[in-house]
């Protein structure tokens, strides 16, 4: 018979895990603080231009046309999305520029030409990077980590002969420092230690398994923005009997002996027989379970950086931008020294610049742009913010106007700004870290919370703090390991 289960949180990961256990038989109510699905994943609109306020890269599209086909429906008629011939395009600071192509032999030819880079050792890197996900992702992505089954299946026994070629102690950067003789190379393959909100001076070498993500399986984008990703699973859990409760945030999870038995929301008690908290894992101790023991330990590893974002309307289409733009600092090391070390911004950080109307024209009038302008920052802790964001939107007008060769200021026309704390308030995020806990030691992926309690018989946990991490691959993937261990 199936159980009446409450899930705190309408982000990617309460959707997903909605979707799945009302294909198991669950009753699933879903309370959310605002008045919106999505948690990070929204969008706003500023004047006559449209931005995806969140994240900006879709890949793993088979993990949403998994939820679709649970309930037997072709994913086509409710979310389209295409492959991207550009990846990325990534604008160095002496005039460079790669054009990150999908095409794997043309991009070794790209990145031969402009760098000098041998192309055998491009090729290495993304066989490595292959063999990487192959051998770990089933461990580290589909499974928990926090169950015995994992660590004697079969393919976890195959990975273990291999655990010489995984780098777990050395860096990224070292590894990627010892793989190519161009600087500039090895800045673009560092650069992905940002994919989960970590450094690549710190973060183990097991974390170049990203750019397969990218280079080996494909990156996308939804026909409709990233914001339809939201809309689509949201309009499928609604299809398949969720119940949603907007401006209702849950303010305590209630247990008796041991066991979750519902959550109170400002329209009092509502039982339950599982609880499923796609919250951040810190807030779902510190506010939802007070009183109880915490895995103090785990709660208190160090966050994953944070972002700062400017929403920046346009008035004109510069052709040689594409929809994903990386302008490198000219010091990386130092760059990511100022975030993880000082708390502060780099007076010269790399700025990526997301175009969505390169793909989907309607998020802007004609003949100009949706710049959604971010640069990876420290995580709340106190900083003069006011002080930071008009600090750093001074270097970044600089850097692009140099770089694009026009003043850039005098052609925004509509504008608004996202901080870390900003981040904290509307998504409860700790310290307004976009990935929970950052992966800047060899133990990283132990130390994320499991996606169940060990301690409170049925209790789950799903989204970006918990295992197995942060972005929308794995926030789904999260929803997947809780319904599969669903009891």
């Amino acid at each position: 018979m199936g159980k009446t289960v409450a899930i705190i949180g309408a982000g990617v990961a309460g959707l997903a895990c909605s979707i799945r256990l009302a294909e198991k038989g669950h009753i699933v109510s879903v309370f959310e603080a605002n008045a919106h699905p999505g948690g990070k994943l929204t969008e706003i609109q500023l004047g006559n231009y449209r931005f995806d306020a969140g994240p900006s890269l879709f890949t793993l599209p088979e993990e949403i046309e998994a939820l679709f086909e649970l309930h037997g429906l072709d994913t086509k008629a409710y979310f389209d999305y295409k492959k991207l011939d550009t990846t990325c395009k990534y604008f160095y600071p002496d005039g460079t520029e790669i054009n990150a192509v999908a095409d794997i032999e043309t991009l070794k030819e790209e990145i031969h030409q402009k760098t000098g880079e041998p192309k055998e050792n491009i090729e290495k890197a993304l066989n490595k990077s292959a063999l990487l996900y192959t051998s770990l992702s089933p461990l580290f992505m589909h499974k928990s980590l926090h169950k015995l089954s994992t660590w004697v299946s079969k393919h976890a026994f195959r990975s273990y002969g291999k655990l010489s070629k995984f780098n777990f102690n050395s860096t990224m950067h070292q590894v990627n420092k010892a793989r190519f003789k161009s600087e500039k190379v090895v800045q673009l393959f560092n650069r992905y230690a940002t994919y989960n909100g970590s450094d690549p001076y710190q973060a183990p070498g097991t974390m170049n398994i990203i750019p397969h993500l990218e280079f080996g399986i494909g990156a996308y984008f939804p026909t409709q923005g990233m914001h339809d990703i939201t809309q689509s699973l949201y309009a499928l859990a609604k299809k398949v009997g969720v119940k949603f409760l907007f401006n209702t945030p849950v303010s305590k999870i209630t247990l008796h002996k041991g066991q979750a038995k519902g959550v109170i929301t400002k329209f009092g008690f509502h039982k339950m027989d599982r609880v499923v908290s796609n919250m951040d894992i810190v807030n779902t101790y510190e506010k939802l379970l007070k009183g109880e023991r915490k895995p103090t330990k785990l709660i208190k590893q160090p966050k994953s950086s944070s972002a700062l974002i400017f929403y920046w309307g346009i008035k004109k289409n510069f052709k040689q931008l594409d929809l994903h733009n990386i302008f490198f600092s000219n010091d990386y090391e130092k760059e990511f020294q100022h975030i993880f070390k000082k708390g502060s911004v780099y007076e010269d950080p790399t700025v990526y610049v997301n175009i969505t109307s390169t793909q989907k024209p309607d998020d802007a009038p004609e003949g100009c742009q949706n710049w959604f302008t971010m640069i990876n920052v420290p995580n709340n802790q106190g900083q003069d913010w006011e002080e930071i964001i008009k600090e750093a939107r001074k270097n970044i007008l600089v850097k692009l106007s140099e770089q694009l060769g026009e003043d850039i200021e005098p052609l925004i026309e509509v504008e608004d700004i996202l901080d870390p704390i900003k981040i904290e308030a509307r998504t409860s995020s700790t310290q307004g870290a976009l990935y929970g806990n950052s992966s800047n030691n060899k133990y990283a992926a132990f130390l994320r919370h499991p996606n169940f309690s060990k301690r409170i018989k049925g209790l789950y946990f799903c989204g970006g703090s918990v295992h197995p991490g942060g972005g929308i691959p794995l926030c789904l993937l999260s929803a997947k390991i809780v319904a599969d261990n669903f009891e």
